[in-house]
């Protein structure tokens, strides 16, 4: 019988028998953790192997930090400071305060590539999907235990196909089919189970199209979401891979427990209402409610590479955020700041009176720009808009065309009603 994607994969990397529902020890291609727990990471691996070698690789195994950058709390100074010594005294790569999102890194760094298997301390790291990756978030002692042997136990998860039929029309964007996935899902549509994404729009994605869809998986409920590499996406890998890959792709007899279709041929803007990623609606149904907009903010793992900025910057050309409304832009990394810095993007949005912070994950860690005060209603390209998630206020989710319309009309407003 044939195989889906991540079962292809599994058995890349495990010895045992993969089929859904079997346990097996999976070989990890990068092994990895941020300043979020980072830091229990290198207690565990102090206490369990104190005079031992603690790594299988090295090579292999990235510290990043990304949730909290710089520390703006003494909690988070330690933890970054713990790392920063056991990095050196180890001779393990960091990724300090100045690279940004860590999972973006790992890709743009060529550590994650199409085929391979990659675990840390992130939620997120099924984002890997959008290169047609394994990525998986783990708990603190399971990443100790992989970077000391270099694999980890995972049961095999079914797999479910979703099919976007119809063309993705401006001023829709990746985003959009994102939440037009989870609208139909729901948050608990792909519990459990990976997805494989499929459909002509898929396939003329680009990176950041992926990475927004990918990231957001988390969301459905899914364990990952892969989207078939097209060869714009092996060629970037193959630039910057530090090692040879294979791609994984689907067999035609593979068996998947459900097909769902989603059609966006008449796909208008969505926004997700507060206090569910999957409280969709059109941005065009809330128009009439003329609903003020305090803050705006573009950036996160979902939506932080410069594709995503150069939309704000092209709409904000020559105009200003309104005078009640604060927009904040936070890149993904240091080198999407550089191409802002590059195009002088920056004073685009200087003159349009937006704020613009260094790379990182900004409002989706607590603290950072992007949180929210009592009250306060802000329109985001994160991907949670859980009550207290991004502080006490109102979060809606939708796409960097949404939230800059918003921001320069100070209401939520959809882009082409602008």
């Amino acid at each position: 019988m044939g195989q889906t994607v991540i079962e292809k994969i599994f058995s890349a990397h495990s010895k045992d028998e993969v089929e859904p529902g079997n346990i097996i020890w999976l070989d990890l291609d990068v092994r990895s953790a941020r300043d979020f727990a980072g830091a229990n990471v290198v207690g565990n691996l102090r206490k369990n192997y104190p005079e031992k070698s603690k790594f299988e690789n090295k090579g292999k195994t990235v510290f990043t930090f990304d949730c909290v950058i710089p520390a703006n709390n003494l909690g988070y100074a330690e933890n970054q400071q713990t790392i920063r010594v056991f990095a050196e005294e180890e001779d393990i790569k960091l990724y300090d305060s100045e690279w940004g999102i860590g999972s973006h890194v790992l890709i743009e760094d060529g550590y994650s590539l199409p085929g391979t298997t990659t675990v840390g301390t992130d939620s997120h790291l099924n984002i890997m999907g959008c290169i047609g990756a394994f990525g998986q978030g783990m708990g603190d002692q399971d990443i100790a235990f992989g970077m000391k042997a270099g694999k980890t136990w995972f049961e095999v998860p079914p797999t479910m196909k979703v099919i976007i039929e119809g063309e993705l029309k401006a001023p829709c964007s990746a985003k959009d089919i994102t939440l037009a996935v989870i609208r139909k899902l729901t948050s608990k549509g792909a519990l459990g189970k990976a997805i494989e994404f499929e459909g002509k729009a898929i396939d003329n994605l680009s990176l950041p199209g992926r990475i927004t869809l990918s990231s957001m998986v988390t969301e459905m409920g899914g364990i990952v979401g892969f989207i078939p590499p097209s060869d714009e996406i092996l060629k970037y890998c193959k630039e910057r891979a530090k090692t040879d890959f294979t791609p994984q792709y689907a067999d035609e007899d593979a068996k998947y427990v459900e097909e769902v279709v989603v059609d966006i041929s008449d796909l208008r803007p969505l926004i997700a209402k507060p206090f569910k990623p999957d409280n969709v609606v059109e941005v065009e149904s809330l128009e009439k409610d003329n609903i003020h907009v305090d803050s705006g903010f573009i950036g996160s793992c979902t939506n932080g590479r410069y594709a995503d900025m150069k939309v704000a910057v092209d709409m904000l050309r020559g105009k200003e955020v309104a005078p009640k409304t604060v927009l904040k832009i936070v890149p993904a990394t240091r080198r999407v700041l550089g191409d802002m810095i590059a195009n002088n993007d920056i004073k685009v949005l200087f003159d349009s009176r937006t704020v613009v912070s260094n790379p990182g994950c900004a409002g989706c860690a607590s603290g950072q720009i992007g949180m929210t005060g009592k009250g306060e209603i802000q329109v985001s390209t994160g991907n949670r808009n859980f009550k207290g998630k991004q502080g006490s206020g109102m979060t809606y989710l939708c796409s960097p065309e949404t939230v800059t319309a918003s921001s320069i009309a100070g209401k939520i407003i959809s882009p082409d009603n602008l």
